[in-house]
């Protein structure tokens, strides 16, 4: 999962974004609201963590930006005020949610975790196939309840193709929700961890979950 953090407090920014690459999110930062649009425009986030007070632009002008141009990514808005009448304002603006400094890192990664989950998804912090199991809050793996070790980034690419389960996703997409702008890896990074997952998670066993699609990309169910 990617997001974006654009926040002018640049210790409150480093430790943001420290703090969600360890729960193994891809994160790219910024410090001003131009910065921002022109990150979101150069990529698809699956949530943005907005200051309202930044430089150049502020969260709420960026905000109105991105709903006028037909971004529906989710958003907190992170602020210093507190009154009801700031808190009507970003809500109306398009804000998915409103958290006020100072905040606990806990809270802001519960509400991320809300803001990540599909509209029509019953809340859930276990992702079920066949007799695999992901749970996305103690980032346990089960199979035929046979727990299985990953690596933060195996784990992250495991969680995004079962929350995307039936849907064929190309390796731009898998790379683009896994790896921030500072990656400079090569062109065949998604396969190697895809083969790293097969092995862990296919060898040995009847049923195969993870499937590749000849020219599309790869995508996780059971095959009929």
């Amino acid at each position: 999962m990617r997001i974006l953090i654009a926040e002018d407090e640049k210790d409150l920014n480093r430790i943001i974004s420290s703090r969600l690459t360890e729960e193994h999110y891809s994160v790219d930062s910024c410090f001003d609201g131009e910065e921002a649009l022109d990150y979101l425009e150069s990529a698809a986030y699956d949530a943005a963590v907005l200051d309202i007070m930044m430089p150049k632009k502020d969260g709420l002008t960026v905000l109105r930006k991105m709903r006028a141009d037909g971004d529906a990514t989710p958003v907190i808005l992170l602020t210093a005020r507190d009154s009801i009448e700031d808190r009507v304002t970003g809500l109306d603006a398009g804000a998915n949610d409103y958290l006020v400094k100072p905040f606990a890192f806990e809270e802001l990664l519960a509400r991320i975790r809300v803001l990540l989950r599909k509209p029509a998804e019953a809340p859930t912090s276990c992702y079920r196939l066949a007799d695999l199991e992901v749970h996305t809050d103690t980032h346990k793996v089960l199979r035929s309840g046979e727990e299985i070790r990953l690596s933060g980034k195996e784990f992250s690419l495991l969680r995004y193709m079962i929350q995307n389960q039936g849907i064929v996703l190309s390796r731009e997409r898998l790379e683009e929700h896994l790896w921030n702008f500072d990656y400079a890896g090569g062109s065949n990074v998604i396969d190697v961890y895809i083969r790293y997952l097969r092995r862990k998670i296919d060898e040995g066993r009847d049923v195969k979950l993870i499937h590749t699609v000849r020219g599309a990309g790869y995508v996780l169910k059971v095959k009929e």
